[in-house]
């Protein structure tokens, strides 16, 4: 925040400004009420409580000091038309969910189902206060079209298996894909996107990552989610599977995003603590699909960069990136008998900045000037956040706090859900169209 000289009179233009918010992420020490002006798309000016400076904007928003003013979180790793397949193969491990249950159906999944899925996940997500997303599967263009005309940030990559015949075809489609739209209105970033190493040979992750050199694009690929992938390495590619990052030169492209993690070894991570590398931690699918759990607060003391995903909503089966904040501070401090571990600042941290630096956005995810705008208002008017304060307010948010008390959503200035309104997409038609394309995909 700029120091702010009360002698000096002015007048501010600003688009929208939230008036007397209290002002919270995941870098601030305490909460602060404020007047937050937006102008073009971003953060234009923060004024502490009592300033004299005039604001005059287009639209105004009385919080009251009854309502939270957050960056928007990031749900850093999902397959966000994946809730067209929710619910099926509950409780199957991750193989079996995979081969026997989604594959099938997947291998059905045209443009118009992918659309309509996204078009799903993306009204479920904005509501939980999501202002960008990560997303590997198919038909990415119709995913771009979609965030685009909904009005949110997204990272997006095709997913690559390495036995598909139509593999060389479909690497050629996520080049493509980058070309077309990587950086496209500063909304959307594009990785390529190698599914897993059990699903993607060696020589071909190599072949990814010098195309992704050449691009100087990102890499979003699935790692270590499960003890089975991570025996997988080891006993029949014959590799390390820290090694393999290296070896194949994914450790040393722009920017690695490693879905998941769980079975990274602890004594190891400092191999990992690099600035262009990002875990995306998955706690809920991890435990639904019986992972394990990912060394959070390991990575977390040694600097490792982690963002915060829900995976599938097949697999989750919510997008809802305030259950993964509560689940992942509270595994560690179950798991390790340490109350102090994965402070709720830091599960903040963890679903907002860092996921916005781990998909390529920029000056994001803080609420500081000249950052970009994506922000939700949270309803603190609530009876679970009797007692709040200032200080406390980021603990009442990560384990008092629900989706449903987010009031409303912003994203690169522009409001796409407020006070229970969609006001970007058609709600009644969407939620009419996935039932259709739910009943078409099972039936087929």
């Amino acid at each position: 925040m700029k120091a702010y000289n009360p002698d000096v009179a002015s007048t501010l233009e600003a688009d929208i400004v939230f008036r007397d918010a209290v002002v919270l992420d995941g870098e601030r020490e305490r909460a602060e009420i404020c007047d937050v002006a937006v102008s073009k798309g971003r953060i234009s000016s923060i004024l502490p409580k009592g300033h004299g400076t005039k604001i005059r904007a287009k639209e105004e928003c009385l919080c009251e000091s009854k309502k939270a003013l957050l960056p928007g979180f990031v749900n850093a790793h999902t397959h966000v038309a994946m809730t067209l397949l929710r619910g099926l193969g509950e409780e199957a491990p991750l193989k079996d969910w995979l081969e026997k249950h989604i594959w099938p159906v997947e291998g059905k999944l045209k443009s118009d189902h992918i659309r309509i899925g996204t078009q799903l996940g993306i009204i479920e997500m904005i509501s939980a206060g999501v202002t960008c997303f990560g997303d590997m599967y198919f038909h990415m263009d119709e995913v771009a079209n979609v965030a685009l005309e909904i009005g949110v940030r997204c990272g997006l990559c095709q997913g690559l298996i390495g036995k598909d015949p139509l593999f060389s075809l479909k690497l050629k489609e996520g080049i493509k894909l980058y070309d077309n739209w990587h950086g496209k209105d500063e909304m959307i970033t594009v990785q390529l996107g190698p599914h897993a190493p059990y699903t993607v040979s060696p020589k071909k992750l190599a072949r990814i990552a010098e195309i992704a050199r050449g691009l100087h694009a990102g890499i979003h690929t699935h790692w270590l989610e499960t003890e089975w992938e991570k025996n997988y390495i080891i006993n029949e590619l014959k590799q390390d599977p820290i090694g393999l990052l290296y070896e194949t030169g994914l450790a040393d492209i722009a920017s690695l995003v490693l879905a998941h993690g769980v079975w990274f070894p602890e004594d190891r991570l400092s191999e990992i603590a690099k600035d262009n590398i990002t875990i995306v931690h998955n706690p809920n699918s991890n435990m639904k699909l019986g992972s394990g759990f990912a060394p959070l607060s390991q990575m977390i003391q040694k600097k490792v960069n982690v963002a915060l995903g829900s995976d599938g909503a097949a697999s989750n089966n919510r997008l809802d990136p305030w259950l993964e904040m509560r689940t992942a501070s509270l595994i560690q401090k179950g798991l390790h008998k340490d109350p102090t571990l994965v402070k709720s600042k830091e599960a903040i941290q963890i679903a907002t900045v860092n996921g916005y630096k781990a998909l390529g956005f920029p000056k994001a995810g803080l609420i500081r000037e000249d950052w970009k705008a994506d922000l939700i208002l949270v309803d603190l008017d609530k009876p679970h956040y009797v007692g709040w304060d200032l200080k406390n307010l980021a603990g009442f948010i990560v384990f008092a706090g629900t989706s449903t008390d987010v009031w409303g959503t912003v994203v690169n200035g522009k409001w796409v859900y407020r006070n229970g309104e969609y006001t970007t997409v058609d709600y009644e038609r969407v939620i009419h169209d996935s039932k259709v394309a739910r009943k078409d995909l099972l039936n087929n």
